[in-house]
Order: C-alpha cells, then structure tokens, then sequence
C-alpha cells in the first residue's frame, strides 16, 4: 500500500504548478493516461481517438508498473472527487468534457460518453480540422497530462473513396524489389491521414498508393491499392513504363504526377461513385522524359474555414535540358500574387537576387500556416516575410538539402541532405543543429499531426521515440552528433562567466577548405563541452580575418568551469613562462633552470591562458625550451613578460591527438506559456472596429541565466499592411518575460496573415520555440447576430406547444398546414411565395383567387409528395429563416394591439454576447410585404448624419439598433428580417424573427356596406337601362316630351289669362 500514498504526494505537490495556460517546455514527458474508443487502451500508445455517426465513448486507465497499483490510484482519485477531464481543441474550438466519477465496471478504467452533436453537428464531407485531445487529471490542474487526436472519419474527404483495386497485405512486398523511391503527402487539416506512394523502376509499370489514417503508428491503418487501371483509363492509347513521380493531397484534390502525365481527381467532397475517377491535365510538348523530372509544390494551409480571398493552389515544374548560358545565371526569388487564379504579371516585391555560393538551389517551400518561406539546396535561405528579403541559415558547402519536412504543430522542420545527412530547426529560428543521419536507401520522412516524426521505409514505420517522448528525433537517427569540427580552439576568458573561444585555421590551409576549420551558423545556440569537465553555451558567432589564424570565435556563457591540464599531462606547467613577441608570432621560453619543465609534442594546439591578457595557442615546438604560438587578442598581448608558475594556466582544445572538445545541442532552457488558447495555432477573426489581443510568456526553467535586456521573443507579422500590431513587453515578479500583442482592423480590406511569437534564444531541443497564430481581417464563421425575444419559453414546451402566461393566454401558436399569411388584399388573398409547416400531401388554404394560386412555392418540400419526405430536421423547424419556412411549425403568438415591442439584438461570437449598437445601423423589412406596422428609434446627431448618407445610397430606411421599437395592427403573423448596413462590418449580420398577432377585434363594416349599397345601386340602375333598351322604351324622349307638353300648356293659359285682364 505504500505506490498509492506516493503517488498522493506527488499529487498535491503538482497542484501549486496550477496555471491559468498550458505551460510547454517543462520536460513532463511521462504520459500517465492510456485511453481508447475502440477496444481496452492499450498501454505505452499514442491517443489515438475517431469519431463516427454515433457517440464517442472513451475509455482511460492510469498507467503505473501494474494493475493493482492503477486500481488503487484511481480508487483514490475517485474518493477525492478526481476524475480527468478531457479538453477538445483546434485552431477555433476548444471544448471541455468530463468523465464519470463512478468506475467502470470492476475494470480499472474511468468512461466519458459524448454524444456526437456536442462536438459537432455536422455530418457532410468537407475539408475539417483534425482536433486536438488533452487529458488531464482534473480541468485546470496540469498535472499527468496526456495528448492525443480527434479524427472525424465520417467527414474526412479522402476516406470516402476507394483509390483503385484493393492489394492485400500479402501482395504488397512483392513490389519492394522494384521501388526506388518513396513520396508521401498528408491532408492539410488530419495530418494523421496520409498517402504513401511507391516510385517504380521501369521493370514495374503501376501506379501503387496506401492511404493511411492513423499517422503511420501501426502498419494496419494502411489500406494499399493499384491505381494502374484508373490511370490507363486516361490514356488515349497504350503506354508502358507508367509510375509514380509525385502526388499532393490538397483540401478537396488529389493530384498525381506521373511519368506519362498530370491526373487531377475529381471533387473529394462529393463522392458520386466507388472509385475516385482523375482526369489528365494535358501539356503540349511535354514526354514522359519531362514528367519523370517534374515536381508538385504545395503550400500546406488548412482550408475548413475558406474566405473568398483565400486560394489553394499546386504548382508543377518541369526540369528541362537548359542551355549555357541559362545554367550561369543566379537563383532569385520573385512573388507574384494570383488575381483571378492567374499569377500576377508584376512582382509584389523588387526581385531577390540570392548570391553566386548558392549554386545549387532545389526548391522554395512555405512552412504550414505561416508565412515563413525557405529556398533550399546548397544553402538554405530563410524570408520572415513573404519572399521580400531572405537570410542566409545554413551553408553546406559541397552537399546539398534535398528534400524538407515540415510539422505545423511544433512549427519543427527536418531537411535531409543527398549524403544522408539530417538536420532539423523551428520555423522562424535563426539556428539548426544536427540530428543524425540516414542509412537507408529508401525511406521518407513524416510529421503527424501531434508533431511527431516518422520515417517510413519499406515494410517499416518508424516513430521518433517511445509515445511518453515530445520532439525526441534520436532514435530515428542515431545518437545525437558532434558538430563540432577538426581543428583546434583557442579559450579566451573575457570575464569570470564569459569566454570567447577562436577557431584555429592553420596556414598552409587549402582555400576550398577553409570553411571546415571555422564556426558557423549551426554552432549558435549549441554548448561547447571540453574532454575534461565544464560546458558553455554559445550566445553569439562571429567571423573575421584578424587576429592571424583565427578566422572565427563565438562568445560563450560559462556554465561549468573547464578543467585545466595538470603538471603530470604537461611538464612545463612547472617552470615560469617567458613571452617575447617574434613578427606576427609570440615565442614562449621555459625556465632553463627548471629541467623537467619542457615542451612536448603533444603541447602543440594547447592553449596558454594569462588572467588579464591575451591567451595564446601553441602551433609549434622549437625545443624543449621554446615553442612558437599566435595570440588571441594581439592588442592585449605581454611582450618580454614573464609569468611564474601558477600564474599562467593551459587549457587543451586540440585536436592533434584527438578532438578533446565537442559540440552539441543545448537542453531546452525555457518554458512557454500562452493563455489564449490550448491551441498553438489558433485562428482569431477580426470585424472592422475591433481589436484582438493575445498574451504569451517565456519563462526561465533554470537558475543562473544572465537576465538579458534585449527581447526573448521576436515576433513578426506576415501582412504589416493589413492589421494595426502593437506590442508591449514587461518582466513580471519571477522575472518572466510578458509580451502583450494587440491587433486591431485599419482598413476596409479583407485578409489574412499569420503572427509568429519566437523564442529566439531557446534551444531547438525545446518542444516549443514558436507559436504561429492566424489573424484573419474577415468576419468569423461563428459570429452572428441574434434577436432576443421579449418573452423566454423554454425549449420543452416549444415541443409541446404550450406555454401559458400568468392570464393564460398561450404564446405559442401551431401555425395551421400549409398556411400563408395574409396580404394587404385581405385575409383570403394571400400574395406570398413562402409557406409555413408545409405538407405537400395536404390542401392549401387560402387558394380561391387566381393571384393566390400564383403565388406560393414550397422549398424544402419541392418536388416530393408528404411532409416527411421534406426531412426537416430538429433545428429548422425551430428556425426563424425564411429559407425553412416550410419546416416552421409554431411561432410566438401576441395579442393585439402590439406596441412599443422591444427589438432586442446581440451580436454572439466565440468571445461571448454583445449587444447590437452604433456604430451598427439596421435595415428592417417583412418578408411577406405586410403592412400595419412601424418602427421608433432614437436618433442622436451622429446617428442622424449616417442616415442621411446612408438612406438616398440604399434606399431604404435605416434605424439605430439601440432602443428600437416595434408596433403592428395587423393581425395573424408577420416575418421580419433585420439586416446590418456594410461598411461597419465584414459579415452579413441577418436575424429574422416571427409575431403571431391573435385576437384582432374584427374591424368597423361602414366601408363595406357603403361599398356594397353603392354597387347595388349601379347594377340596379344598369338592369333598369337594360330592360328599357330591350322594350324600346326611351325614357329620354318621353321626358322631353313632357317637357315641351308642360311649356305648351304653360303658355297656353299665359294667353287666356292675358285676353281676359
């Protein structure tokens, strides 16, 4: 019982290492949880999870030396309330679930069940990120944490075909006698899915591919197939001598090349058959001798989330025979930006010219996600930004780097030489060092998705190192090298922690040798160890032509004194030592009365060291008496001085007798920490008006570092014209080094850019030295504006549709089948196209008048016969688009009058909620052209200004989010959509929301009973006239008649009553 108090220990030590970010570099490597979805986990294996249509269930256990002591730890793990937690994370989600405290089972294992759709929600094939999984002891305690990945297999594009005729596993090593090469290309989202690909010799004609979905850990999660047949299929006659050149796997292409042709696949998002078809990509002129030395370029940039200005591109060229005059020129760099996918004519920057040594150039390749571009060969050549200026890395002289290997999550690089040579560095460091070499004949190099390099050969996968080791590349290449070189140094103490050491470059040295005796690049950043004892680290290279013979030196940090040679190892440490200046040499001269003080042969490349004067190394011996030697430092050098025994010292870092000193890499000496994310890579988008701000900290993992006052971090921004970056940097009480970077929107342009926080002075040993996020000028896929309703109702009762208020009055309203609200003609003349809770198997309502029987088109339920058929889901029947009105079954439901409804909006990102305000301003319309109702707003000045700008360029009215108001008297639903102007922001900020307004009290009839006597009036009047055309009568006549019979007898009695007076 005494492993699981232990272990308590341990705990509760670890639980004041709490941070609020995850803190890398620290050199936890040892991985304490084993967990699976598929099967018992195995011990000592890489996280390796998958999701599928159903639920992720995972299943962990805590590796110890045996099962009793693992169920005794977690027994007490789970009696204190501890249970690990597991984090899901890529470069825009990061999500947090927790296992079960109750064990499983009488098993030693600990179970989380994850239904699909907390993770995701989506189902189709597309381009996905591959995520990230943490496993901890408990969420925010970083303690036994333990990494692994994510693949969803059901979207990942490549998996869903079938490459050609399926090779059992059997056949495959019959093929490895005729290949004599291997390529590989990886999905840029799922590094852990990849195809490996075999180059044939002519004897083999065939196109052969494995896909492999796992990171090449275990040789099973290879599938094999010939894809001859498909390819042959492209050709318009019979070829032979067919095979592999080269192949890249883009986020919705594979593209092949082949000795007889370029063949493009078809859409991988989209399978329409059984096996992936190609179609070939003709070049006029070109053979099969051209394709043969062809090569595909990729620029590896994972698109799940495209924008419109990103593109994803291959590049292929052909090596063809060259004339003289073309061989002779230089290597220059130009970059063109594509327009329309066509290369720009004009250069985005002036030319590069590199210079004459880099003689031998192979290729330019963009590091993943980054911005960071290396042209290789001979040399390598780094740009920080974009291919406008390069610097020199690597010099390698008469070898050449020949092939490169790139991890976007430790941002590792691997180049391997055509001697077989490796090397590795960081993106964006200054520094390499030497890893080791290559043995085999046929091999590649990979890096999967947790970083982890493989090296695949024939019939073997190899990892770099045990699965508890991070960034551990010996075992795949030996044990790490000395890269120090043949030649002597010379120490030269400059203070009582500071040492220069000069490298000796004899005379008679040939002049295409010389670069062999110096320091260079590689050596910075490295740690001088001596034969003896005592190591420093080297902080600085430098080259120069004086003092005679030393040709280059570094300055070094002493960490561990060197140990001095002794009387026994050099008898002339026992006399005084006598310096006369000699030409451009110094002649040491031994006490003559000392006779067993002398020099020796083996005294030569030994170096005498004066405290307060020049050190000087012994080329050559004269006699027993007197030897010849070079100073380090001329200018501080003692002339006809003599120095008795104890004060002058030898140190020995010759190589006459044997190298006595080496050269290798640092350990890693500092610890990062970011607090914005558990993802190294992370993308963040910034709208127009805000600001992004990341944090990061290095941390000194050791004592006795130089606190330095220049910066520990570097960063550098891809596109400085696109976002305004401002930094600023602090020491903090432990004296760790802060830097704070803001980023805010200055222009109205949209793009991207990657930002890359580097630790210039950390050890490529380090797990982490560089942390590249993406910034995206842009709108955020996840941002999106919503309308917060007046009234909550739960989402149970949605279901049930009911929700009562405290009158009883219920506020939700099942909308009748296949219903449409009423138009301004009346509620019996509907005029729209939209249909809600459609049923095409039932009758349509409302249906009587020919302009209704226009109007009204089903959507989701086109062309099939019942509602079932329509397959709405869950979400779009509860979904206030006008796009699922179709699926709408229930809305809420007011009464009427409405007045004075508060239009609520907030803007939702992964930041949080924010509500809707100036400078945002708002469009409002119903989409069913109702009428009866009308907006009030409040319009300051500076919201007065914009709309009298914004309005007549629009046409339409635009209202101040803040404090919006919504009256209707009408009656029975009416649809609105709210729209966010452009020009204060990159998305398209569209909220649509649905008020049933019920109980409208029916309105006063006076204008239809006006309307109906009127009509009854005319028609009256109109048959009268009808019925007396049809008799013949004229009522016009007979009226005028009468009237001519009245004036007759009218002026007739006139006349009598004249007569008569």
């Amino acid at each position: 019982m005494e492993s699981p108090l232990i272990y308590v220990s341990v705990l509760l030590l670890n639980i004041f290492e709490f941070s609020s970010g995850i803190v890398y570099n620290k050199d936890d490597t040892e991985k304490r949880f084993a967990c699976s979805n598929k099967g018992f986990p195995q011990e000592n294996e890489i996280i390796k999870l998958h999701l599928f249509l159903e639920n992720l269930k995972i299943q962990c256990f805590f590796q110890t030396e045996n099962e009793i002591a693992s169920k005794a730890m977690l027994s007490v793990f789970t009696s204190g309330g501890l249970a690990p937690s597991l984090g899901i994370m890529n470069s825009t989600y990061n999500g947090i679930f927790h296992f079960n405290l109750t064990l499983f089972s009488d098993r030693v294992l600990w179970l989380v069940d994850i239904p699909r759709e907390n993770i995701t929600q989506s189902t189709d094939i597309a381009a996905v990120e591959e995520w990230l999984v943490r496993i901890t002891l408990h969420h925010g305690l970083n303690i036994y944490a333990t990494e692994g990945t994510l693949l969803d297999d059901i979207r990942e594009p490549i998996l869903q075909w079938t490459l050609g005729d399926v090779i059992p596993e059997s056949e495959i090593s019959k093929l490895y006698p005729h290949v004599v090469d291997l390529k590989v290309t990886k999905c840029p989202c799922a590094n852990d899915v990849a195809l490996l690909g075999f180059i044939v010799d002519t004897i083999l004609d065939g196109v052969y591919i494995g896909v492999n979905f796992g990171g090449f850990w275990h040789d099973y999660d290879t599938t094999w197939f010939n894809m001859t047949q498909t390819i042959y299929s492209q050709l318009q006659e019979e070829h032979e001598d067919l095979s592999l050149v080269d192949m890249v796997l883009t986020n919705h292409f594979l593209v092949i090349l082949t000795s007889l042709g370029l063949f493009v696949s078809e859409d991988l998002r989209y399978p329409s058959h059984y096996i992936l078809s190609f179609s070939r990509a003709d070049f006029c002129g070109f053979e099969r001798v051209d394709y043969v030395k062809g090569k595909l370029w990729y620029n590896e940039r994972c698109f799940a989330n495209r924008e419109h200005f990103e593109v994803d591109y291959v590049t292929v060229t052909f090596e063809r025979n060259r004339t003289l005059s073309e061989v002779k020129k230089t290597a220059v760099a130009s970059v063109s930006t594509l327009r329309n996918n066509e290369p720009n004519s004009q250069s985005k920057f002036p030319i590069f010219r590199f210079p004459s040594s880099f003689s031998s150039p192979v290729g330019m390749v963009f590091h993943p996600r980054s911005h960071f571009l290396y042209a290789y060969g001979n040399q390598i050549w780094l740009s920080v930004d974009g291919g406008n200026t390069f610097q020199l890395i690597a010099n390698f002289h008469d070898d050449i780097i020949k092939k490169t290997f790139h991890s976007f999550h430790t941002s590792a690089i691997t180049f391997v030489s055509q001697r077989g040579k490796v090397y590795s560095t960081k993106a964006g460091m200054g520094r390499y060092s030497a890893v080791g070499s290559v043995t085999e004949r046929i091999f590649t190099l990979y890096y999967d998705h947790l970083g982890f390099l493989h090296k695949l050969t024939l019939g073997r996968f190899e990892a770099s190192g045990p699965p508890t080791t991070f960034g551990n590349s010996r075992n795949l290449f030996g044990q790490p090298p000395d890269m120090g070189f043949e030649t002597a140094l010379a120490p030269q103490h400059t203070s009582l922690d500071e040492i220069i050491f000069f490298a000796y470059v004899p005379e008679n040295e040939p002049q295409e040798t010389i670069y062999s005796k110096k320091f260079s690049n590689i050596h910075y950043g490295k740690v001088i160890h001596s034969g003896k004892t005592g190591r420093a680290y080297i902080r600085k290279v430098l080259q120069h032509t004086t003092p005679k013979g030393f040709l280059s030196s570094v300055i070094a940090e002493m960490k561990e004194p060197f140990g001095l040679e002794e009387v026994n190892e050099s008898s002339c440490l026992s006399s005084s030592l006598l310096i006369n200046k000699a030409g451009n040499v110094y002649k040491l001269t031994l006490d003559s009365q000392v006779v067993q003080a002398l020099f020796e042969d083996t005294d030569i490349e030994k170096t005498v060291v004066l405290p307060g004067y020049s050190s000087f190394l012994i080329t050559s011996i004269l006699d027993n008496k007197n030897a010849l030697a070079i100073a380090t430092m001329p200018e501080n050098a003692p002339n006809n001085m003599t120095f008795l025994k104890s004060t002058w010292f030898l140190y020995n870092f010759g190589q006459r007798n044997g190298r006595t000193w080496k050269i290798y890499s640092k350990p890693c000496n500092y610890w990062f920490q970011h607090d914005d994310s558990p993802s190294l890579n992370i993308v963040k988008y910034i709208d127009l008006g805000n600001s992004y701000v990341l944090k990061a900290k290095v941390i000194r993992n050791a004592k006795g570092f130089r606190m330095l006052e220049i910066p520990l971090l570097t960063v550098f921004v891809g596109n400085p014209n696109l976002l305004d970056v401002k930094a600023e940097v602090t020491f903090d009480d432990t004296d760790s080094y802060v830097i704070t970077i803001s980023a805010a929107s200055k222009v109205l342009h949209q793009g991207s850019t990657s930002l890359a926080f580097i630790m210039w002075s950390a050890s490529t040993e380090c797990f982490v030295t560089t942390m590249v996020p993406t910034l995206k000028s842009s709108c955020s896929y996840l941002r999106s504006m919503h309308h917060i309703p007046s009234k909550f109702i739960p989402f149970e009762d949605w279901i049930s549709g009911v929700h009562k208020d405290s009158q009883g009055f219920n506020l939700i309203k099942t909308l009748p089948i296949n219903y449409r609200p009423p138009s301004n003609m009346g509620i019996a003349i509907p005029l729209t196209d939209n249909f809600y809770h459609a049923d095409p198997s039932k009758p349509i309502p409302r249906n009587l008048f020919h302009m209704s029987k226009k109007t009204g088109k089903f959507k989701q339920c086109a062309n099939v016969s019942t509602r079932e058929e329509c397959n709405c889901t869950k979400d779009q029947k509860f979904s206030h688009a006008v796009a699922f009105s179709d699926c709408r079954e229930k809305v809420p439901r007011f009464k009427f009058p409405i007045t004075q409804y508060p239009v609520s909006l907030e803007i939702i990102n992964e930041d949080g909620r924010v509500p809707l305000q100036s400078p945002y301003l708002v469009t409002v319309t119903e989409v069913n052209m109702r009428q009866n109702w009308k907006l009030k707003h409040t319009v300051p000045e500076n919201i007065k200004k914009m709309k009298q700008l914004v309005e007549p360029i629009l046409g339409a009215a635009v209202y101040n989010p803040s404090g919006l108001n919504l009256s209707i008297k009408g009656s029975e639903l009416f649809h609105f959509r709210v729209t966010v102007i452009s020009g204060v922001t990159f998305c398209n900020l569209i909220e649509e929301f649905q008020i049933y307004v019920d109980e409208a009290p029916l309105p006063f009839p006076g204008h239809t009973l006006i309307a109906v006597a009127t009509a009854v009036v005319l028609g009256g009047l109109i048959f009268i006239a009808f019925m007396f055309q049809l008799r013949g009568i004229h009522p016009w006549r007979t009226f005028q008649r009468w009237i001519r019979r009245n004036q007759e007898k009218l002026s007739s009695i006139s006349l009598s009553e004249l007569i008569h007076r």
